[in-house]
């Protein structure tokens, strides 16, 4: 069994944000497949379903993106799901705007959220697709700028990444991570 983890804020306004672009790949894999989260319990959104021929867990942490591990850590603690077959999708700020990166494992990068997932599962040993947001010019903060919506200019470069992240996360469920990363990584 497998889980997919896209990480984002709860709550309507925070919806369609830079930060949320892990919230936005879980729902267009859901949309792709028919899947509805109905599950809420660990401070999580979840659905556990068939992807390909895998089993797989579907979540949207419901804690704030600061907060991610204490969602995913006790579901993979529930389902008995091993760290090697844990996916985290999420925004990056280090990668420019409608940028995919996938990873078999890494540090947290600055992002808080993958801060989080680390010390509640006591490695880095986890894979991810990181999701570019650019960084902001010299006149935003950051906490400004990953909370805001993505300007129309980049809405098309965002639609392409969000389908292809999850078209990523989707192959994993049928190849091994290796070639996945083969594939989509630019």
């Amino acid at each position: 069994m497998k889980l997919i983890a896209g990480l984002g804020n709860p709550g309507k306004k925070f919806e369609h944000t830079r930060h949320n672009i892990g919230f936005d790949i879980i729902d267009h894999i859901c949309d792709a497949h028919n899947v509805t989260l109905t599950k809420t319990k660990f401070n999580a959104l979840f659905e556990k379903t068939t992807l390909g021929n895998e089993d797989v867990v579907l979540v949207k942490p419901l804690t704030y993106m600061n907060l991610s591990g204490e969602a995913i850590a006790p579901l993979m603690n529930f389902y008995k799901i091993p760290l090697d077959q844990l996916l985290v999708v999420y925004d990056d700020l280090d990668l420019p705007v409608g940028r995919l990166r996938l990873r078999q494992t890494g540090g947290p990068g600055g992002h808080n959220g993958i801060k989080d997932i680390i010390a509640h599962l006591g490695s880095r040993d986890f894979k991810r697709v990181r999701v570019g947001i650019g960084r902001p010019d010299g006149q935003h903060k950051v906490i400004d700028y990953v909370l805001k919506k993505f300007d129309a200019e980049q809405q098309s470069q965002i639609d392409d990444v969000i389908d292809r992240a999850a078209n990523a996360s989707f192959a994993w469920c049928e190849k091994p991570f290796n070639q996945v990363m083969n594939d989509f990584n630019q």
